[in-house]
């Protein structure tokens, strides 16, 4: 059995939504989970979800590593005609999966104990945003 559906996720700028529960919700049977996030300017991470303190340090630190266009440290970039959070944000979605695979057992996600599904939304507007699953 194949099945495919496509969750949208409104943001309200830069940080890590979880997305763990409405993941949860559709899966069914056994097979691998495949997301993907249809952007190129967000992610997708599996991270801690007990203490949000992880969050908000993973955001300090891509923040502090890719800086917004207008910080001196960025001056070589060209791309800037979008936002200062717009290169930095393909940058990030760089480094980071755009993609997740995920075991299915039983209908449940074989996520370990303390382990999370997030979108990691790169800029700073609100964006609306996709990710396609699949589970086979």
């Amino acid at each position: 059995m194949v099945m495919q559906t496509t969750f949208t996720i409104t943001t309200q700028g830069q940080g890590l939504y979880e997305i763990t529960d409405r993941v949860a919700d559709w899966v069914a049977g056994d097979g691998l989970l495949t997301l993907f996030i249809r952007h190129t300017s967000a992610s997708l991470l599996i991270q801690e979800n007990a203490d949000p303190e992880v969050q908000t340090d993973l955001h300090a630190f891509f923040t502090r590593l890719v800086p917004p266009t207008t910080d001196p440290s960025m001056a070589y970039l060209t791309h800037t005609y979008e936002g200062p959070d717009d290169m930095p944000g393909h940058i990030k979605a760089a480094l980071l999966p755009v993609s997740l695979s995920i075991p299915v057992e039983d209908g449940g996600l074989r996520l370990g104990t303390w382990q999370g599904i997030y979108l990691f939304e790169h800029r700073s507007a609100p964006h609306v945003r996709e990710v396609a699953a699949h589970l086979g």
